[in-house]
């Protein structure tokens, strides 16, 4: 009987997606977000690529055709940092630790996707070389599962693709970037992988007591950590290249899978939300030698920010989860101090003056999901200074500039994939109706939205607060 239920669910999901191999978009105002805006055009997606858009595109006879008299056509939005297609991912949970070759002190993970349940103690950790909340080989594209539900609710709100992680512990894997499409495999869903490797830097650890009272207890402990086991990776590829070069007479190297996860990564994710952090991240990236990306970005909407962050030439991902002051009976606003209530009143500020400084940088949901809510936090970003014009930006052409991926997103040219937004009113306004979505030239309709905007609340992400 579950079987059942499960394939019908499918069959249900593959209902909303018609496919066929040709779609053609006409009569629409199209905003290429890489070019000029065309008033009034056409825009044809072939075997889930753009095959040709402009004023005077004839439209294939094969295709089916959209009027879109009174549309606008848009890139399809990428959300830049979530855990989109990894439902166990969110919140952070206990994870294995692993010495060299992932063995030593290892407990396991409950699998994606089950509910947490409560785990044995884990081995006390006395120092790096044991690998304390480390899974930096786990890829994001061997954990997507098409079934999360969360796909379809952020897919309503024009997302099409989504930047995707493993979140747990310190080093918590490589992530990908996925299309929002309904799937039967994974597979089918991952446009690059991997892309980065996901830092957090919780302070005190999960449960507010370090690891076990074992090492690393505190934030600096953490950062100390993570510098060694750069360190360790950098001796660990001489020590490879050497042996690979000559084996004779040497001593075979030990195969560690956590430094290899760490050499495998094209970038690391590290979080700043403070003005103190992002100052300190940015030393410690100098020091790592690592290409890297900046996320948070609570107190960016301070001056110093912008100028650190151009100087330093790093990109950075701004939560669009404006932090909000508690409400209730018992909360009193005048015990917060004022750096806080600026935080609350000011944070939104924050894309608006990072893009006067000329720092490159993308949004990203951070748990807000649902139609109703995104465009509520993008809206409060333009009614602080960002226009229409960047805030579409910073969600798809310089997400995908930030991830080495805008050869394929971003923007709607030919040949890249055919991920588009149709709207009628502009995108990002309280009246704005989404009309469909294209994701791998499938389209969508998105279902409404009946959550009355109610939001998922998370936590600061990666800690370091």
């Amino acid at each position: 009987m579950k079987k059942l239920v499960t394939a019908l669910l499918l069959l249900a999901g593959y209902a909303c997606a018609e496919t066929p191999s040709v779609i053609a978009i006409r009569n629409a105002k199209i905003v290429t977000v890489s070019g000029p805006v065309i008033a009034k055009g056409t825009v044809v997606i072939r075997n889930g690529l753009i095959e040709s858009v402009g004023e005077n595109v004839a439209v294939p006879a094969e295709a089916m055709v959209v009027d879109g008299e009174g549309m606008t056509v848009y890139p399809g939005l990428i959300d830049a940092l979530s855990t989109i297609g990894i439902p166990g991912a969110a919140p952070a949970a206990a994870t294995a630790t692993a010495g060299r070759g992932g063995g030593r002190n290892q407990t396991q993970a409950a699998p994606t996707g089950t509910p947490a349940v409560a785990s044995a103690p884990q081995a006390r950790s006395n120092g790096p070389e044991d690998r304390p909340q480390t899974t930096s080989w786990l890829l994001a594209a061997d954990e997507i599962q098409p079934t999360d539900r969360r796909i379809e609710t952020i897919r309503g709100a024009g997302v099409t693709t989504a930047v995707t992680f493993p979140t747990r512990g310190i080093f918590g894997g490589q992530g990908a970037v996925i299309d929002l499409i309904t799937a039967d495999k994974s597979g089918q869903m991952v446009v690059e992988s991997p892309v980065g490797q996901y830092i957090a830097l919780a302070r005190g650890g999960f449960g507010g007591g370090g690891f076990g009272g074992g090492f690393p207890s505190s934030l600096m402990g953490m950062i100390a950590y993570v510098h060694q086991v750069y360190l360790d990776a950098e001796h660990y590829k001489l020590v490879k290249e050497a042996y690979a070069k000559n084996p004779r007479g040497m001593e075979r190297p030990q195969y560690d899978r956590a430094l290899e996860g760490v050499l495998d990564s094209k970038r690391i994710l590290l979080p700043a939300n403070r003005l103190v952090e992002i100052d300190r991240m940015i030393r410690f990236i100098a020091e790592l030698k690592q290409p890297a990306i900046l996320y948070g970005m609570r107190e960016a909407y301070r001056p110093e920010a912008g100028d650190l962050l151009k100087k330093a030439g790093l990109p950075v991902l701004v939560s669009l989860h404006w932090p909000t002051p508690p409400t209730g009976p018992d909360v009193h606003l005048e015990d917060e101090s004022m750096r806080q209530l600026q935080t609350y009143d000011l944070a939104p500020t924050a894309p608006a003056l990072l893009q006067k400084a000329g720092v490159k940088f993308a949004l990203y949901s951070d748990g807000v999901e649902t139609p109703r809510d995104l465009q509520r936090a993008v809206k409060r970003a333009m009614d602080a200074g960002l226009t229409r014009d960047q805030a579409l930006r910073a969600l798809t052409l310089s997400a995908a500039e930030i991830y080495g991926v805008a050869d394929r997103l971003g923007s709607i040219e030919k040949g890249k994939i055919g991920n588009l937004v149709v709207t009628r009113g502009e995108i990002f306004d309280a009246n704005t109706k989404i009309e469909m979505i294209v994701v791998d030239g499938k389209k969508y309709t998105p279902a409404p939205d009946t959550t009355g905007g109610r939001g998922a609340a998370t936590d600061t992400p990666g800690g370091n607060q």
